[in-house]
């Protein structure tokens, strides 16, 4: 558990609702934003990647990026740890303000998880370190809140639930607005564009990463003062994101077609790229120059 202030340094039916609030991205978003990041990865960290994932991914990280939410009935704990509420309208995020639960315990978002677990894997190289963490574990929540962070509702607004609480039509089916950035966008155009199959739409989006995007790679990858890991800025990105094109002409009970999807689509397979890059970025700075990790 996040243990560190970063300020310093019908039931039923009911659950059945509040599934969404906790999802990102979906199986499909977040296997894309793994497969991307396995492009990126150096051979150490492929190494340490492939010693820790669970003998049924068979080495793909890809394969396991969505264990955070099949999970997330049994770890309740973790649920808060999937975003960050910011407040209404105010379009910005800051981790001392924004970074708590519904009780107000510090930490406790998807930007203090993101701290909490990249300290843990480094920590796992640390013969001296008196603390032994789930190392398999945090690999795998890292990996997922990574893609987390950059779906631009999991930092909307506190009053809405990112969201969630927003009831909107996508086409003729009825869903909310958080559903549709989680999955239905992507659902969209894989049926549009890619033939139902997400490999193709995976590849397209490396493509645009070597050709379109290039030139932004590097600052997509770089973290402020040679920090490890930098989750605030893309809470940041996401929040502004929200407020430009997830928010916008999705009031309650509106019809969200082709305008909307054509318009917000570009958006989505950005993040997605980003998510990827940034996610192999990260685990290259954890795992550079070491072949091997302590395990228990």
């Amino acid at each position: 558990m996040i243990g560190f202030d970063l300020c310093w340094i019908g039931r039923a039916l009911v659950f059945l609702l509040l599934i969404p609030r906790i999802l990102g991205w979906g199986k499909e978003g977040h296997y894309a934003i793994c497969k991307i990041a396995e492009g990126y990865l150096t051979e150490d960290t492929v190494t340490a990647v492939k010693a820790l994932i669970p003998d049924h991914a068979e080495g793909d990280l890809a394969a396991v990026c969505s264990w955070p939410d099949d999970v997330r009935f049994h770890y309740r704990w973790s649920s808060p740890l999937h975003y960050v509420d910011t407040p209404d309208f105010r379009c910005n995020y800051t981790y001392c303000r924004d970074c708590h639960d519904s009780a107000e315990q510090k930490d406790r978002c998807v930007t203090g998880a993101i701290y909490n677990y990249t300290m843990q894997l480094m920590s796992g190289y640390n013969s001296n370190s008196e603390i032994k963490y789930n190392l398999t574990e945090a690999l795998m929540f890292l990996s997922h809140f990574v893609g987390d962070v950059h779906q631009p509702l999991h930092a909307g607004f506190l009053g809405d639930e990112g969201g969630n609480t927003i009831t909107v039509r996508w086409y003729r089916r009825k869903t909310n607005l958080h559903h549709v950035w989680d999955t239905m966008i992507i659902d969209s155009a894989l049926k549009t564009f890619y033939n139902k199959d997400l490999a193709t739409m995976i590849q397209a989006i490396q493509s645009n990463i070597t050709n379109g995007w290039f030139s932004g790679i590097s600052s997509w990858a770089n973290c402020a003062s040679d920090h490890t890991v930098c989750p605030d800025p893309y809470a940041s990105e996401s929040i502004d994101l929200a407020c430009k094109f997830a928010y916008r002409n999705a009031t309650p009970g509106s019809t969200l077609g082709d305008d909307y999807f054509f318009s917000r689509l570009p958006v989505v397979e950005t993040r997605l790229a980003q998510s990827g890059v940034r996610l192999a970025a990260t685990l290259n700075r954890i795992f550079a120059s070491h072949a091997s990790i302590a395990q228990e």
